[in-house]
């Protein structure tokens, strides 16, 4: 049986595109200020969309060793820096006694993809041989090829001996890997999860990938305003990297030693919509079922939601979706909850995106401040919901909800709630 434990949030960890660290996080998804540019990481010339919100993370003033930055790919590195912050954020130390009581649940879409490309254009000769030579490899290509290993390398940095895992669903992973921690909380599986997501997708394969759908903007021109949630001239998504990573406790243990309490995780709910790998109905009704689902968990009714953190990926298809899953799930009260997407500044990082969301949910409540929608200044007609515009906004935030789509069908939904001291 489910006990009703409840699972708050005691740490944050953030990097994110625009700075490193949950303070430049905040500052600059209030700010209304893009953080994409055109594409340094590599030469993006030949594709159809060439920027993307790249991380200013530098590996080597974050502290990690040279033999770390060796072993693990930019995704690993991302998620290590977050654990490091959320860690340190919550003050909790793990001792041996707890160790087996904690555990480690990221999500992440697209795997070790820089390390492994780079090493395949090395091991196939750039591409002109077909049969490779093994003795060319790094000795970690393992580790690149196995996703797990971004969760072992935090499990080994916080001394965490519980379960351990990557879940990947896509671009719901962020939100899928938190209710799945919350999970073995609620049951008793588990005290303590470092929890959240890590991305680092951008590199010539995926950008081909996306082009290949034409998934991605092409405002290749103002790359600044390339990212256009709900406004009538967006043209697809900016490609974006980062990590989010949460500390998740019960409650009562969290109040016992005295910890600073962000948000509780109070419902989560999920739906696949056995549709098409990337297509989305226009009714939004997977997504609608979602959100019922977290709000039912959560034992709130949609009257009770004070902001909704939009996936708002600015494709034409996803924020029809959306807007109509809104619409269906929270009734005439959609039209009077401010919404908004951060996507507009840190562009869609995938696995990572659904984490760094929670974060920004647990941050609107800790300083009651709504996020803006950068770019939104020709709001399409067809979206008629209050997507805060340009500005941030001074609110008095309680409950908030965050949703997410994922390649594949997957809809995911989350709800926070402020608890009182």
């Amino acid at each position: 049986m489910v006990t009703q434990r409840r699972v708050v949030i005691t740490g944050i960890g953030v990097v994110a595109p625009g700075g490193v660290g949950t303070k430049m996080f905040w500052e600059r998804v209030v700010s209304g200020v893009s953080a994409t540019r055109p594409i340094t990481l590599f030469d993006p010339a030949p594709f159809r969309s060439r920027m993307a919100a790249e991380c200013d993370f530098d590996p080597v003033r974050e502290g990690l060793t040279p033999q770390e930055i060796r072993r693990m790919d930019r995704v690993t590195q991302f998620a290590v820096v977050a654990a490091k912050e959320a860690l340190a954020d919550s003050g909790i130390e793990i001792g041996a006694g707890e160790a087996h009581r904690a555990g480690v649940s990221l999500g992440c879409a697209v795997g070790c993809t820089e390390k492994l490309e780079q090493e395949y254009v090395v091991l196939s000769d750039g591409g002109r041989q077909w049969q490779v030579d093994h003795t060319y490899t790094v000795p970690h290509l393992f580790d690149y090829f196995v996703p797990s290993s971004i969760a072992a390398e935090v499990a080994m940095l916080s001394g965490a001996e519980g379960p351990a895992t990557v879940m990947s669903a896509g671009c719901t992973s962020g939100i899928d890997s938190l209710g799945y921690a919350c999970e073995l909380i609620r049951e008793g599986t588990a005290d303590v999860m470092i929890a959240g997501g890590a991305e680092a997708p951008i590199a010539p394969i995926t950008v081909a990938c996306f082009d290949a759908i034409r998934a991605t903007s092409r405002h290749n021109d103002d790359p600044t305003r390339a990212s256009r949630p709900f406004d009538r001239t967006r043209n697809g998504f900016v490609l974006g990297e980062g990590s989010a990573v949460l500390v998740l406790e019960e409650l009562e243990s969290a109040r016992r030693r005295g910890a600073r309490v962000y948000a509780e995780i109070s419902g989560f709910g999920n739906r696949s919509n056995a549709y098409h790998m990337t297509g989305l109905r226009a009714d939004g009704i997977e997504l609608a079922a979602a959100i019922t689902a977290a709000l039912d968990e959560a034992k709130l009714g949609p009257a009770a939601l004070d902001y909704v953190n939009a996936h708002g990926t600015a494709t034409k298809q996803n924020d029809l979706h959306e807007t109509a899953a809104l619409k269906r799930s929270l009734g005439t009260h959609a039209y009077g909850v401010p919404v908004s997407s951060i996507k507009s500044m840190i562009g869609h990082s995938l696995g990572a995106v659904g984490s760094i969301e929670v974060a920004a949910c647990a941050l609107a409540i800790e300083h009651g401040i709504v996020p803006p929608t950068a770019n939104l200044t020709d709001q399409d007609p067809e979206l008629d919901l209050d997507y805060v515009p340009l500005t941030a906004r001074e609110k008095k935030v309680d409950v908030a909800l965050t949703v997410g789509s994922g390649f594949g069908g997957f809809q995911s939904a989350m709800v926070l709630a402020g608890v009182a001291a």
